[in-house]
């Protein structure tokens, strides 16, 4: 089963596919970033649907696992981040694609055993778990690598 993460933001989404192969068991197929370029609002919006949907398309994802909103200090950025998310949700539902979401402190306690675990530990333990060398790219991309793994688990458990 082909698990997509995605770390989502304001100008730039981390992506990490996975397959799942059995319990515990993961293949790494890809990651990057979607990287947005423009300038305005509502075009960076639709540049990131745009590319999440040639994505969606290319690699055909069994899943898709989103990291939940937290609580952010920046209210504006929050708001930014949740429309974001909104077009991914849409998007994935759009395709019929089951969405996982998946709490911050959930990806890290699956992946570290820690809820608090900070990037460098979770980007460790998902080369570790996904047995690579090294993740290309900044700590988005780890991101969405670990949240696919994470969304695993509930695959694992609502067996969709």
């Amino acid at each position: 089963m082909k698990i997509l993460g995605i770390d989502p933001g304001t100008t730039r989404a981390g992506y990490g596919l996975i397959e799942m192969k059995s319990f515990n068991s993961f293949e790494f197929l890809d990651c990057g970033l979607l990287e947005i370029v423009s300038k305005n609002k509502e075009e960076r919006l639709a540049e990131l649907g745009n590319s999440f949907e040639k994505l969606l398309k290319k690699e055909k994802p069994d899943a898709v696992a989103l990291e939940k909103l937290f609580f952010m200090k920046n209210i504006k950025t929050g708001i930014d981040v949740a429309q974001a998310r909104g077009i991914l949700v849409y998007l994935a539902a759009k395709n019929k694609i089951p969405i996982l979401e998946i709490a911050p402190s959930e990806v890290k306690s699956n992946i570290t055993g820690h809820g608090a675990a900070d990037k460098k530990a979770v980007g460790k333990m998902v080369c570790r778990i996904l047995k690579i060398e090294k993740i290309n790219g900044p700590d988005d991309v780890s991101d969405a690598l670990a949240i696919a793994i994470a969304g695993s688990a509930y695959l694992k458990l609502t067996k969709l």
